[in-house]
């Protein structure tokens, strides 16, 4: 399943706007740290395994996009963590995780208890 980075001011918009139709989810990854990194492969474990079909996913590397990932923490009101996964649906986070808490585990239970 494809993850494309978010990078823009714009994507980020565009992506609160599909929310309102269908649930995205927001991953946002540290480049260099080893918490992150586990983060990242728990994330990929999910979508090559069951990831659902009714969502929209997206990485942002905080390094590189800093001002939409600071964007992200102000317009969903969920303090900035790194790395953190946010579900979003109708404009707002539904769900989000961080740290050792990012499993597949935690991905799929919480994609189920959110995703009609």
């Amino acid at each position: 399943m494809n993850m494309p980075e978010m990078t823009t001011m714009e994507e980020l918009q565009e992506t609160l706007e599909k929310s309102q139709q269908r649930p995205q989810l927001i991953f946002k990854h540290s480049l260099t740290c080893p918490v992150s990194s586990a983060a990242d492969k728990a994330v990929r474990s999910y979508l090559e395994e069951e990831p659902s079909e009714a969502i929209d996913y997206w990485w942002i590397a905080v390094q590189r996009s800093r001002p939409v990932s600071k964007e992200v923490e102000r317009v969903l009101e969920v303090r900035h963590e790194s790395p953190q996964v946010l579900l979003v649906s109708g404009g707002k986070a539904v769900w989000n995780d961080s740290h050792f808490s990012i499993t597949a585990a935690a991905l799929t239970e919480a994609i189920t208890g959110n995703v009609a």
